[in-house]
Protein backbone atom coordinates (compact mmCIF):
# COMPACT_ATOMS: atom_id res chain seq x y z
CA UNK A 1 0.00 0.00 0.00
CA UNK A 2 1.52 3.33 -0.71
CA UNK A 3 0.94 6.59 1.37
CA UNK A 4 -0.66 9.38 -0.45
CA UNK A 5 1.69 12.38 -1.67
CA UNK A 6 2.04 15.35 0.22
CA UNK A 7 4.14 18.00 0.98
CA UNK A 8 6.51 16.12 3.01
CA UNK A 9 7.81 14.35 0.29
CA UNK A 10 7.41 11.48 -2.25
CA UNK A 11 4.72 8.90 -1.05
CA UNK A 12 6.51 5.52 0.90
CA UNK A 13 5.81 1.99 0.77
CA UNK A 14 4.86 1.66 4.67
CA UNK A 15 4.28 -2.11 4.41
CA UNK A 16 7.77 -2.83 2.17
CA UNK A 17 10.72 -2.96 4.12
CA UNK A 18 13.28 0.48 5.55
CA UNK A 19 16.74 0.76 5.70
CA UNK A 20 18.26 -1.32 8.91
CA UNK A 21 21.19 -0.89 10.72
CA UNK A 22 23.06 -0.67 14.19
CA UNK A 23 22.02 1.99 16.34
CA UNK A 24 24.54 4.29 17.29
CA UNK A 25 26.92 3.64 20.05
CA UNK A 26 24.33 5.22 22.60
CA UNK A 27 21.63 3.81 21.70
CA UNK A 28 23.58 0.39 21.54
CA UNK A 29 24.65 1.33 25.02
CA UNK A 30 21.55 1.90 26.63
CA UNK A 31 19.85 -1.29 25.19
CA UNK A 32 22.61 -3.72 26.65
CA UNK A 33 22.19 -1.28 30.22
CA UNK A 34 18.34 -2.46 30.33
CA UNK A 35 19.21 -6.11 29.42
CA UNK A 36 22.15 -6.44 32.40
CA UNK A 37 20.95 -4.41 34.96
CA UNK A 38 17.19 -5.67 34.69
CA UNK A 39 16.21 -7.13 38.41
CA UNK A 40 13.28 -9.84 40.11
CA UNK A 41 12.17 -6.79 42.11
CA UNK A 42 10.77 -7.56 45.59
CA UNK A 43 11.44 -5.69 48.36
CA UNK A 44 12.69 -2.26 46.75
CA UNK A 45 9.29 -0.71 45.69
CA UNK A 46 9.02 3.02 46.75
CA UNK A 47 5.07 2.92 46.72
CA UNK A 48 4.91 6.19 44.25
CA UNK A 49 1.99 5.44 41.83
CA UNK A 50 2.82 4.70 38.00
CA UNK A 51 1.11 7.51 35.96
CA UNK A 52 -1.39 5.99 33.26
CA UNK A 53 1.11 7.39 30.28
CA UNK A 54 3.97 5.45 31.72
CA UNK A 55 1.96 2.47 32.45
CA UNK A 56 0.11 2.69 28.48
CA UNK A 57 3.92 2.74 27.43
CA UNK A 58 5.05 -0.47 28.95
CA UNK A 59 2.09 -2.22 27.81
CA UNK A 60 2.92 -1.06 24.22
CA UNK A 61 6.08 -2.34 24.51
CA UNK A 62 4.67 -5.24 25.68
CA UNK A 63 2.05 -5.25 23.00
CA UNK A 64 5.08 -5.10 20.14
CA UNK A 65 6.54 -8.43 20.72
CA UNK A 66 7.06 -11.11 18.17
CA UNK A 67 3.79 -13.38 17.97
CA UNK A 68 4.22 -16.57 15.97
CA UNK A 69 1.86 -15.95 12.80
CA UNK A 70 0.57 -12.52 14.45
CA UNK A 71 -1.50 -14.28 16.60
CA UNK A 72 -1.09 -11.87 19.50
CA UNK A 73 -2.02 -13.82 21.97
CA UNK A 74 -1.81 -11.74 25.29
CA UNK A 75 -4.38 -9.89 27.10
CA UNK A 76 -3.39 -7.82 30.75
CA UNK A 77 -5.18 -7.58 33.84
CA UNK A 78 -4.48 -5.01 35.13
CA UNK A 79 -4.61 -4.43 39.49
CA UNK A 80 -4.76 -1.73 41.24
CA UNK A 81 -7.57 -2.93 44.17
CA UNK A 82 -5.74 -3.72 47.67
CA UNK A 83 -8.55 -6.08 47.81
CA UNK A 84 -7.80 -8.09 45.09
CA UNK A 85 -4.04 -7.67 45.83
CA UNK A 86 -4.94 -8.99 49.77
CA UNK A 87 -6.78 -12.00 48.02
CA UNK A 88 -3.74 -12.74 45.71
CA UNK A 89 -1.29 -12.23 48.68
CA UNK A 90 -3.56 -14.61 50.33
CA UNK A 91 -3.04 -17.66 47.77
CA UNK A 92 0.64 -16.50 47.45
CA UNK A 93 1.09 -17.30 51.35
CA UNK A 94 -1.13 -20.72 50.87
CA UNK A 95 1.38 -21.99 48.27
CA UNK A 96 4.50 -20.41 49.54
CA UNK A 97 4.14 -22.52 52.45
CA UNK A 98 3.47 -25.99 50.57
CA UNK A 99 6.72 -25.03 48.42
CA UNK A 100 9.13 -24.18 51.70
CA UNK A 101 8.44 -27.93 52.82
CA UNK A 102 9.36 -29.40 49.73
CA UNK A 103 13.20 -27.83 50.45
CA UNK A 104 14.69 -29.48 54.15
CA UNK A 105 17.27 -28.59 56.46
CA UNK A 106 19.50 -25.61 55.53
CA UNK A 107 17.93 -24.95 51.83
CA UNK A 108 14.53 -24.84 54.09
CA UNK A 109 16.34 -22.15 56.38
CA UNK A 110 17.52 -19.72 53.53
CA UNK A 111 14.19 -20.29 51.54
CA UNK A 112 11.86 -18.92 54.54
CA UNK A 113 14.26 -15.66 54.72
CA UNK A 114 13.78 -15.03 51.29
CA UNK A 115 11.49 -12.22 49.81
CA UNK A 116 9.85 -13.66 47.19
CA UNK A 117 6.57 -11.25 46.69
CA UNK A 118 5.74 -6.95 46.44
CA UNK A 119 2.34 -8.32 45.74
CA UNK A 120 1.06 -5.19 48.60
CA UNK A 121 4.13 -3.01 48.02
CA UNK A 122 3.93 -2.67 44.38
CA UNK A 123 1.09 -0.01 43.12
CA UNK A 124 0.41 -2.17 40.15
CA UNK A 125 -0.01 -5.82 39.89
CA UNK A 126 -0.17 -7.08 35.82
CA UNK A 127 -1.75 -10.35 34.96
CA UNK A 128 -0.46 -11.54 31.70
CA UNK A 129 -2.52 -14.09 30.18
CA UNK A 130 -2.36 -16.42 26.71
CA UNK A 131 -5.93 -17.15 24.71
CA UNK A 132 -4.82 -20.47 23.82
CA UNK A 133 -7.62 -20.29 20.65
CA UNK A 134 -6.79 -16.83 19.66
CA UNK A 135 -6.48 -17.03 15.53
CA UNK A 136 -8.63 -20.07 15.47
CA UNK A 137 -7.42 -24.13 15.34
CA UNK A 138 -4.56 -23.39 12.90
CA UNK A 139 -2.13 -20.57 12.89
CA UNK A 140 0.58 -20.02 10.59
CA UNK A 141 4.26 -21.46 12.35
CA UNK A 142 1.67 -23.00 15.55
CA UNK A 143 0.61 -25.87 13.40
CA UNK A 144 3.24 -28.36 15.18
CA UNK A 145 3.99 -26.97 18.11
CA UNK A 146 1.52 -26.35 20.27
CA UNK A 147 3.67 -23.92 22.47
CA UNK A 148 4.35 -20.93 20.47
CA UNK A 149 1.64 -19.18 21.71
CA UNK A 150 3.04 -19.66 25.27
CA UNK A 151 6.13 -18.59 24.11
CA UNK A 152 5.36 -15.55 22.31
CA UNK A 153 3.51 -14.28 25.65
CA UNK A 154 6.78 -14.88 27.48
CA UNK A 155 8.19 -12.76 24.49
CA UNK A 156 5.93 -9.67 25.66
CA UNK A 157 6.57 -10.10 29.24
CA UNK A 158 10.37 -9.26 28.50
CA UNK A 159 9.28 -6.56 26.31
CA UNK A 160 7.28 -4.81 28.96
CA UNK A 161 10.64 -6.14 31.68
CA UNK A 162 12.95 -4.17 29.90
CA UNK A 163 10.76 -1.01 28.92
CA UNK A 164 10.25 -0.74 32.78
CA UNK A 165 13.74 -0.46 33.22
CA UNK A 166 14.37 2.48 30.95
CA UNK A 167 11.66 3.93 32.86
CA UNK A 168 13.03 3.18 36.28
CA UNK A 169 9.90 0.93 37.52
CA UNK A 170 11.09 -2.39 38.80
CA UNK A 171 9.08 -5.90 38.04
CA UNK A 172 8.94 -8.93 40.24
CA UNK A 173 7.36 -11.80 38.91
CA UNK A 174 5.56 -13.99 41.35
CA UNK A 175 5.09 -17.26 40.51
CA UNK A 176 4.23 -19.41 43.84
CA UNK A 177 0.96 -19.97 43.57
CA UNK A 178 -1.73 -22.49 42.72
CA UNK A 179 -3.73 -21.82 38.97
CA UNK A 180 -6.98 -22.38 40.01
CA UNK A 181 -6.71 -20.04 42.70
CA UNK A 182 -5.57 -17.40 41.10
CA UNK A 183 -7.96 -18.11 38.16
CA UNK A 184 -10.69 -17.69 40.91
CA UNK A 185 -9.70 -14.85 41.73
CA UNK A 186 -9.23 -13.12 38.34
CA UNK A 187 -11.59 -14.61 36.55
CA UNK A 188 -9.85 -15.68 33.90
CA UNK A 189 -11.77 -18.04 31.73
CA UNK A 190 -10.10 -21.69 30.69
CA UNK A 191 -9.01 -20.96 27.18
CA UNK A 192 -6.52 -18.45 28.51
CA UNK A 193 -3.39 -19.88 30.47
CA UNK A 194 -1.71 -17.85 32.94
CA UNK A 195 1.79 -17.13 31.92
CA UNK A 196 2.77 -14.46 34.58
CA UNK A 197 1.61 -12.39 37.47
CA UNK A 198 4.08 -9.39 37.88
CA UNK A 199 4.49 -5.91 40.42
CA UNK A 200 5.28 -3.05 38.93
CA UNK A 201 6.34 0.21 41.05
CA UNK A 202 9.09 2.60 40.71
CA UNK A 203 12.22 1.76 42.66
CA UNK A 204 15.15 4.13 44.08
CA UNK A 205 17.95 0.85 43.82
CA UNK A 206 18.18 -2.45 42.27
CA UNK A 207 20.49 -5.28 43.33
CA UNK A 208 23.88 -5.08 41.79
CA UNK A 209 23.41 -8.79 41.25
CA UNK A 210 20.36 -11.48 40.82
CA UNK A 211 19.28 -10.99 44.63
CA UNK A 212 18.91 -14.94 45.02
CA UNK A 213 22.85 -14.95 43.92
CA UNK A 214 23.37 -12.13 45.87
CA UNK A 215 21.74 -14.28 48.92
CA UNK A 216 23.31 -17.75 48.30
CA UNK A 217 20.51 -18.91 46.57
CA UNK A 218 22.49 -19.83 43.24
CA UNK A 219 24.96 -18.71 41.23
CA UNK A 220 25.16 -17.86 37.42
CA UNK A 221 25.67 -20.58 35.02
CA UNK A 222 29.32 -20.12 32.85
CA UNK A 223 27.84 -19.17 29.57
CA UNK A 224 30.84 -21.36 28.06
CA UNK A 225 29.42 -23.98 29.63
CA UNK A 226 26.25 -23.51 28.16
CA UNK A 227 26.86 -23.30 24.10
CA UNK A 228 27.22 -26.03 22.23
CA UNK A 229 28.36 -26.51 18.37
CA UNK A 230 26.01 -28.06 15.64
CA UNK A 231 24.33 -30.25 18.25
CA UNK A 232 23.45 -30.88 22.11
CA UNK A 233 26.96 -31.77 23.61
CA UNK A 234 29.35 -30.83 20.98
CA UNK A 235 31.83 -27.90 21.42
CA UNK A 236 34.64 -26.76 19.47
CA UNK A 237 38.41 -28.38 20.14
CA UNK A 238 39.86 -26.92 17.04
CA UNK A 239 38.96 -25.50 13.62
CA UNK A 240 36.61 -27.71 11.55
CA UNK A 241 38.56 -29.03 8.14
CA UNK A 242 36.23 -30.52 6.53
CA UNK A 243 32.63 -30.93 6.73
CA UNK A 244 32.53 -34.82 6.11
CA UNK A 245 35.29 -34.93 9.15
CA UNK A 246 33.33 -32.84 10.98
CA UNK A 247 32.68 -35.15 14.21
CA UNK A 248 36.44 -35.83 14.82
CA UNK A 249 36.80 -31.86 15.32
CA UNK A 250 34.45 -31.78 18.52
CA UNK A 251 34.54 -32.81 21.51
CA UNK A 252 31.79 -34.13 23.64
CA UNK A 253 31.43 -32.28 26.97
CA UNK A 254 30.11 -33.75 29.88
CA UNK A 255 26.58 -32.04 30.44
CA UNK A 256 25.58 -32.41 33.77
CA UNK A 257 29.10 -31.21 35.37
CA UNK A 258 29.93 -32.89 39.04
CA UNK A 259 30.95 -30.70 41.78
CA UNK A 260 30.87 -27.14 39.28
Amino acid sequence: MLSSESSAGPSVDVDGPAPAGPFDAASRAAVYRAIHTRRDVRGEFSGRPVPADVLRRLLEAAHAAPSVGFMQPWNFIVIRSEAVKSQVQAAFVKANEAAAALFPGERGRLYRKLKLEGIRSAPINLCVTADRTRGGPNVLGRTQNREMDLYSTVCAVENLWLAARAEGIGVGWVSIYEESDLRAILGVPERAAIVAYLCLGYVEELYQRPELEAKGWAKRLRLDDLVFAERWGWTHAAPPRADHAIVGHYRMIEVERQGD
